[in-house]
C-alpha cells in the first residue's frame, strides 16, 4: 500500500483537540514576535521549544503565519476573477496540495486565507493514484472562470517533472505546461498567479486563492490554528 501524500502516523496526536489549543497559543506568540521584527523560523523555533512542539506542529505554524504587513499586502493583491486573462499556476505547489486534499491528509488555513499542506518533498516527487484526479480538479476549477491561456510551471530540478507534464496533458492536451529551472522567479513578475507559496504571494502582481475553492467543492476542511485577530 502506498503512503498517503502529506501524512505521517503521528498526525492524530499532533493535531488532536488538546494539541490544537496549544498550537493556537503558540501561533499567537509567534505572531507577536514576527510583527516585532523577529525572523519567522527563529521565532517558531523559540516558541516551539517553549511549548515542546513536534517538527510537524512547528511546520504547520511556519506555513500558516504572516505579519500584519504581509497580510495587508496579500489582501490588496488578491483577485477573485480572471476571465479571458492568462493564468499562471505553480504546478507542483498546487497539485501536491490537491493530492493531500484527496488523500484526506492534514491541510491548514493560513492567516492569509490560503490553504497549505505539510508535504515536504525536498525535490523528490512521484506520481500517485490521486495525481490525475488532482490535475483534473485543478483544471476544472480554473476553467470555471473562463481564463485565457492556462500556464502550468513545473520545476525542472524536481524528480518526475516530465512524467507530471505528461499526466497533465492526459487530462488536457491544450494546457501550456512548461518545465523550467526557476518557477518562483518567473511567477514573481506575473499577474493571476495560483500558488500558496508565501514568497511568491508577496512578490507577484496578483494572485488567486484556488485551493480554498477546491476545498469547498470537496466538502473538506482545513485545520485553523491562527487564533489571532489581525
Amino acid at each position: 500500500m502506498q503512503a498517503r501524500r502529506g501524512f505521517v502516523v503521528e498526525e492524530e496526536k499532533n493535531f488532536c483537540d488538546d494539541a490544537m489549543s496549544i498550537l493556537s497559543k503558540a501561533m499567537q506568540d509567534v505572531c507577536y514576535l514576527i510583527n516585532a521584527g523577529y525572523d519567522r523560523k527563529q521565532a517558531s523555533t523559540f516558541v516551539g521549544n517553549h511549548y515542546c512542539l513536534s517538527e510537524r506542529q512547528r511546520l504547520a505554524i511556519v506555513r500558516s503565519v504572516a505579519t500584519q504587513k504581509q497580510l495587508a499586502e496579500r489582501k490588496r493583491k488578491e483577485i477573485f476573477d480572471f476571465q479571458a486573462q492568462d493564468v499562471w499556476i505553480d504546478g507542483f505547489n498546487q497539485i501536491i496540495t490537491l493530492e493531500v486534499l484527496l488523500n484526506h491528509s492534514p491541510l491548514f488555513l493560513g492567516m492569509d486565507g490560503v490553504v497549505r499542506d505539510l508535504a515536504s518533498l525536498r525535490g523528490n516527487y512521484r506520481i500517485i493514484p490521486q495525481t490525475k484526479q488532482a490535475v483534473a480538479l485543478l483544471l476544472e476549477m480554473v476553467y470555471a472562470y473562463h481564463p485565457g491561456t492556462i500556464h502550468i510551471l513545473l520545476d525542472a530540478p524536481v524528480s518526475n517533472s516530465g512524467r507530471l507534464k505528461s499526466k497533465i496533458h492526459e487530462v488536457d492536451p491544450l494546457v501550456d505546461v512548461q518545465i523550467v529551472q526557476h518557477v518562483d522567479l518567473i511567477l514573481y513578475e506575473k499577474a493571476n498567479v495560483v500558488t500558496s507559496d508565501s514568497i511568491i504571494l508577496d512578490a507577484c502582481i496578483s494572485w488567486f486563492n484556488l485551493v480554498s475553492l477546491c476545498l469547498k467543492k470537496q466538502h473538506s476542511m482545513a485545520y485553523d490554528i491562527t487564533g489571532v485577530d489581525q
